[in-house]
């Protein structure tokens, strides 16, 4: 099994590889993910684009550029780059999962759901696309289909803490305060630390 490169190492021997073939997309690539791997997300994104440029199916190159574009707080563009990403790959789940996810935040609800569920269609094991679809419909103030979607979501992920948060956030809002108090105690149990906030509210039904 070959050793990982030290990032250092590895920038430096895609930057050799660049100023050799400055139109090596996958040299590009290869070098935006270590860059973005050390928080250094200009240059990275400078990475991608230049990869994007040199070729015709870098749908990866566009998802990552989503995920710097999310980290800048530049929700509008994470939507843009996503939406190229599965123009290029029509099976490509994560960009419809992400594309969901920046839906949601904008609070757009219909194209939130729909793209949610396409990710899901195409890949059920991604489970971040489930819970957030469950906030999806419970934006939408279906509390029925947030909770079937989670209890769906359960048979594949039964030990996912971040469901059974987001689970018990629709028990909650159904004012079953039992089930409720079930789920976010699971949660803590798997690891995840809810809204303290949320966590004091449900103190007061136990």
């Amino acid at each position: 099994m070959k050793k990982p490169q030290p990032s250092e190492e590895f920038i430096a021997e895609q930057r050799k590889l660049l100023k050799e073939n400055p139109e090596c997309a996958n040299s590009s690539y290869n070098l935006g993910v270590a860059l973005m791997q050390q928080g250094k997300l200009d240059e990275a994104a400078e990475a991608f684009n230049d990869a994007i440029v040199n070729s015709g199916r870098m749908f990866e190159g566009y998802v990552n550029l989503g995920y710097i574009y999310f980290k800048q707080n530049r929700i509008e563009k994470v939507v843009e780059v996503n939406k190229k990403a599965i123009e290029i790959e029509p099976r490509y789940a994560r960009g419809y999962a992400n594309l969901g996810f920046a839906y949601l935040e904008m609070a757009k609800t219909e194209e939130a759901i729909d793209a949610l569920k396409k990710a899901i269609e195409l890949n059920p094991r991604i489970i971040q696309a489930w819970c957030n679809l469950i906030n999806a419909y419970l934006q939408d103030e279906d509390v029925e289909e947030a909770l079937s979607t989670g209890e769906q979501a359960l048979k594949i992920a039964p030990d996912f803490p971040l469901l059974h948060n987001n689970i018990a956030f629709a028990y909650y809002v159904k004012e079953d305060y039992n089930k409720a108090i079930f789920h976010i105690d699971k949660a803590v149990e798997l690891g995840f630390e809810p809204h303290p906030e949320f966590l004091k509210i449900l103190e007061s039904y136990r």
